[in-house]
């Protein structure tokens, strides 16, 4: 389950969900329409919110493909 801080910096870079609209887990990023430049910003942003560094093998589509892959990606750095 991902954190409350994590959700918020997250809804911050999909600009078709609604901010009314509920975050599902398991919603492809890229249907909410986070594209390769948004990877890019998001990493950046989740590295700093975090103070963590996502290593280059998770630096891919699958880790970017839901919001539990990618909260699951930055919750093995953090542990």
């Amino acid at each position: 389950m991902i954190d409350d801080r994590f959700a918020v910096l997250l809804r911050r870079h999909l600009p078709y969900l609604a901010p009314d609209e509920p975050l599902d887990e398991n919603t492809s990023l890229r249907d909410l329409g986070l594209d390769s430049m948004g990877m890019v910003e998001l990493l950046s942003a989740v590295e700093g919110e975090y103070g963590i560094q996502l290593r280059d093998d998770a630096l891919n589509t699958q880790t970017f493909a839901t919001p539990a892959t990618l909260w699951q990606a930055v919750s093995a750095v953090r542990t």
